[in-house]
This record gives structure tokens, C-alpha cells and sequence, in this order.
């Protein structure tokens, strides 16, 4: 049985067409903090985004999307929110699938952590992939298959988001996603309580990547099934995925 957990977000999901790919999930201790870091390499495993189903509504859990790609002979090995969404759980700000942008930037001011500007975007284009604050990303001139809006961002161009305190008192559950080399995502989610300043110090410090960005809080949820693990405990919105053939 696999064990059950927590939630959902934007999932974005990579595809394997043939072969037996893991999805590099692993337990990792950092600064006396316990996480769970998935590391793809982007030549070897093509990542995608899911959100929304044939019909149009969103999959809202991994057990919905791992039964839809029941369905077509795939399995979903590894799966992950990947952003944030809104009452309806669609995403709420800048998100690409297919090479098609469904939702168009969020630049706007406004509460929350997606708001704790700056914010970002991560993206996904074959064998490349990487994360960057959203202002850059919209310069760039980047059109990338996939790619899905969150904040804030955790590291920008090596530095801590500068309203990050180490003595930050918000101690939640976390999950986000870095890129130490325009061929490698890396995907984290905390085990306990973590606050910014910690969580972004994993990234930077313990994964060494220079830009990262926050995907959610106490409603992260992981899917790897070399682990054992599925949470589910809410409904979610976009997600990121490993899949292969059954």
C-alpha cells in the first residue's frame, strides 16, 4: 500500500516513452531539517505540466490523474504541485502547457506569498529547463512547452529573497523547485515545519542552486512510488509528474 499525505497544486509532469526511469527521490538532512529531494535530468526525463483533464476541469488530486493516465497504459511514477491556484484550482498566474499559454502573467500587487514579490516562473523546453524571477522570465523572450508561475522566489541569482528573515516565526510544511544547471530540476518538499529563510538555504546551500522558487505551503504534497508515498489530504491544482509505460 502506498503511504497517504498531503495535497496538490499545478502538476507538471515528466514522460518517459520507454525504459523503467525512477524518479531520483530521495531523504535528505539539512541544518537538522528533514526533506525529500527529486532530482531529473532533463536528457534523460522530459518533464511535462497537468492541470486540467479532457473535459476541461481540473484533476484536482493524484488520484485522478494517476487513474486518467491508467487509462492510456501509462504510470505515474513521481508527481508534485507545481504552483500556485485559486478557489477553482486552476492556476493564478502565468501557465504554459503544450506550448500553449493558458494563463497569461500575473504581475500584479496584492497579499499572500504569490505576491511576495519578487515571484517567478519555472519552465520546461525538451532538454532544458530553469527557474527565474518573473520579471526576467517575461524579458527573456523565452517559449518554452511548459512552463507555471509561483512565489516568492526562494534564491535569485544566488541570493536569499531579500524579506526573508532567519528568524522568520512561519513554520510550515514547503515545497518548491531549483535549478543548479540548465539541464537539472530539482524538487524539494520539507518534512516538518520549515520557515523561508531555512527552506531557501536548502536550495542555495544544500542543493546548490542559484535560483529556486516556492511551489506551496502545508498543502505540499509528493507522489513517488519508490518511496511508497502518495499524499492526498486536499484537493489541488497543477501538478509535475514522472510518467511511463505500464
Amino acid at each position: 500500500m502506498m503511504r497517504r499525505g498531503v495535497l496538490l497544486l499545478p502538476l507538471l509532469a515528466l514522460f518517459v516513452g520507454a525504459g523503467r526511469a525512477e524518479a531520483g527521490c530521495a531523504p535528505q538532512r539539512f541544518e537538522n531539517n528533514d526533506y525529500t529531494v527529486c532530482r531529473f535530468d532533463l536528457r534523460k526525463e522530459r518533464l511535462r505540466l497537468y492541470s486540467l483533464d479532457e473535459a476541461g476541469e481540473p484533476y484536482g488530486s493524484f488520484d485522478a490523474l494517476e487513474a486518467a493516465l491508467r487509462a492510456k497504459g501509462l504510470e505515474l511514477v513521481f508527481a508534485m504541485n507545481a504552483g500556485m491556484y485559486g478557489e477553482d484550482l486552476k492556476p493564478i498566474g502565468l501557465y504554459v502547457q503544450e506550448g500553449q499559454r493558458l494563463k497569461k502573467a500575473n504581475r500584479r500587487d496584492g497579499p499572500g506569498n504569490f505576491h511576495l514579490k519578487p515571484n517567478g516562473v519555472f519552465w520546461i523546453d525538451g532538454e532544458k529547463g530553469g527557474v527565474m524571477e518573473t520579471e526576467a522570465y517575461l524579458a527573456s523572450g523565452l517559449s518554452p512547452r511548459y512552463a507555471s508561475q509561483s512565489g516568492p522566489m526562494l534564491v535569485i541569482d544566488g541570493k536569499i529573497h531579500p524579506k526573508f528573515s532567519e528568524t522568520g516565526t512561519s513554520y510550515q510544511r514547503r515545497n518548491g523547485v531549483g535549478s543548479p544547471d540548465p539541464h537539472t530540476l530539482v524538487f524539494a518538499i520539507s518534512e516538518t515545519g520549515v520557515n523561508f529563510h531555512s527552506f531557501a538555504r536548502l536550495f542555495r546551500d544544500g542543493l546548490n542552486c542559484p535560483n529556486a522558487l516556492f511551489l506551496d505551503g502545508s498543502i505540499s504534497s509528493l507522489h513517488a512510488r519508490e518511496l511508497q508515498r502518495s499524499d492526498g489530504f486536499f484537493d489541488i491544482g497543477p501538478m509535475v509528474a514522472l510518467v511511463r509505460e505500464r
